[in-house]
């Protein structure tokens, strides 16, 4: 089996939950202490195994790839200084990852944007991964998913138990346990009431996916917003090949709200060797 070599970033959403600071800035450059979303979701892949990386992109995204690119001046600037730590710091960024741009013209849903970079992905499983879920685990949460993709060979999501409030929010599978954490999929909905959801697994912002989602997909009807949802497009899979899901290991937060962003800047600063003592201590003394 040949192994997943690409991954594609959906990024041009236009981040209205973060208004208005996403209002001239994309919401993946917002940073969890100093590292934009996206960074960390690169650096994911490419610790995964991972190294062609698609960005689907919009209007107003050209900080992203700004953040990939070469900054000639802001280098030469720091060579002149003698700051060499922060100058190999931002050579690396640039050297790290070679990224293919491929633009979705308007905000047609995720399932569109998976759609738009067809041409660059070809006829080979692919993963996705969406920013604003920020992932901290000891095994990368997407390597997690490869790990299960070579024993089954085909397409894997992954999920996780969201509380029965807040399931309408998302994607949610049916399944069949095959062992702890790995289960077959029988049925997918988009966005349920919590009375109508088939379980407490929600997928979240990871899959690997073979390249018969971009045909499904591109029969998917749009819904009552106008978008084409990857949900609808995966249970359309579903009905021609088998579909797995990985229960991912970690703490999963949501940076694409405001609370799930702040929780991640704090507890990923308390991690931090060069910050977490003072950062504690500050947040002890706190009387609010």
């Amino acid at each position: 089996m040949a192994r997943v070599r690409k991954a594609v970033y959906p990024v041009a959403g236009l981040g209205t939950r973060f208004l208005p600071a996403t209002k001239a800035s994309p919401k993946e450059m917002l940073p969890i202490v100093d590292k934009p979303l996206i960074q960390y979701a690169v650096e994911e892949a490419l610790e995964s195994g991972i190294d062609d990386i698609i960005l689907v992109t919009g209007r107003g995204k050209r900080a992203i790839e700004d953040h990939f690119d070469v900054a000639v001046e802001l280098e030469t600037l720091l060579k002149e200084k003698g700051d060499t730590e922060a100058l190999s710091e931002v050579r690396e960024i640039a050297d790290m990852v070679s990224v293919i741009y491929v633009r979705q013209k308007e905000p047609l849903g995720l399932g569109h944007a998976v759609l738009c970079a067809r041409a660059a992905v070809g006829e080979e499983d692919f993963a996705v991964l969406l920013a604003d879920d920020l992932i901290y685990s000891q095994t990368p949460c997407l390597k997690q998913l490869l790990n299960i993709h070579d024993e089954v060979g085909c397409s894997v999501l992954c999920v996780a138990r969201v509380p029965k409030e807040e399931i309408s929010g998302y994607g949610v599978i049916s399944c069949e346990p095959v062992r702890k954490g790995v289960y077959k999929v029988t049925g997918l909905v988009e966005k349920p009431s919590p009375a109508e959801a088939p379980s407490d697994l929600a997928i979240i912002g990871r899959n690997i996916l073979t390249p018969a989602i971009f045909h499904t997909l591109s029969e998917t009807q749009a819904g009552a917003k106008g978008e084409i949802q990857l949900t609808d497009g995966l249970q359309r899979l579903l009905e021609q090949e088998e579909i797995y899901a990985c229960e991912m290991q970690g703490k999963r937060y949501d940076a694409g709200n405001k609370l799930g962003f702040l929780t991640a800047t704090v507890e990923y600063a308390l991690r931090r060797k060069d910050l977490g003592d003072q950062f504690r201590k500050y947040l002890k003394s706190l009387n609010l």
